[in-house]
């Protein structure tokens, strides 16, 4: 007997979002060119971390991807609408964590998060303020003015910033640095936690240990360009820093 049965559905394919995309991207500085002509693009969920030594145009990099400075050539979009400086909404979408930190001395830890809420309009703003400092570590120094707060308490505190409005897109400008192993440890949860939601994160480091630990994808970043780009999969922890050391030289090299 035949029997006649409905053919098997399969699960559409969800559609999966370009959060972040760089063409072309330039930045110069006079005659110094510290971004020469990148192109990226990550999705929803991607964790790429970006080594390479001092000068090589990291920071520059990540600036442009936040659209806290404008590129010289190129362009950044986020979800596929390009950055337009005169409109504000997309800066809900991103996070930053940067050497500057972005933090107001004598305002308390408790009022610095609340003054950038309060810019974002962000709702329920008194529960978001208080489930980010206990989440990374200062609940008890809700009180507290900035400048009285040690330097691994201001980068936490710089990181509550960062995620208070949840950003889709967040960057990390050497986070590492400084750190005490406890302030390191909060940290190293908290990028888990942002892997686990599926944000995207790029992450700046030297820290080639931290740096390959969440990534998805990993590059290397020699005199402005990606000198090297992969998945985190063809990646052999054991072996990467001679790998990255022989990229680095090889970058140098091509460019004088």
């Amino acid at each position: 007997m035949i029997l006649v049965t409905e053919p098997v559905r399969t699960a559409a394919a969800v559609p999966v979002e370009t959060v972040v995309e760089a063409r072309g991207l330039v930045k110069e500085y006079g005659a110094v060119v510290a971004v020469d002509g990148i192109d990226l693009a990550l999705d929803c969920g991607e964790f790429l971390t970006v080594f390479g030594p001092n000068g090589a145009g990291k920071s520059s990099l990540l600036k442009m991807l936040a659209g806290a400075m404008r590129a010289t050539r190129g362009t950044v979009s986020i979800g596929g609408i390009p950055l337009d400086f005169s409109q504000g909404e997309w800066r809900r979408r991103v996070g930053m964590l940067s050497h500057q930190g972005f933090l107001y001395p004598r305002l308390t830890a408790e009022e610095n998060l609340r003054f950038y809420g309060r810019l974002f309009g962000l709702d329920d703003l008194e529960r978001r303020i208080q489930a980010r400092l206990e989440r990374v570590g200062l609940a008890d120094r809700a009180g507290f003015a900035v400048y009285k707060l040690s330097h691994g308490m201001r980068q936490r505190l710089a990181l509550a910033r960062a995620l208070l409005h949840d950003p889709d897109l967040v960057l990390l400008d050497e986070p590492y640095t400084g750190l005490d192993p406890a302030a390191a440890s909060v940290l190293r949860e908290v990028l888990k936690e942002l892997r686990s939601s599926r944000r995207t994160v790029v992450m700046v480091t030297h820290n080639l240990t931290e740096g390959l630990a969440l990534a998805t994808r990993v590059a290397i970043q020699v005199r402005g360009r990606l000198a090297w780009e992969g998945a985190r999969s063809d990646v052999e922890e054991d072996g990467f820093e001679r790998f990255y050391h022989e990229v680095v030289d090889q970058g140098v090299r091509s460019r004088v």
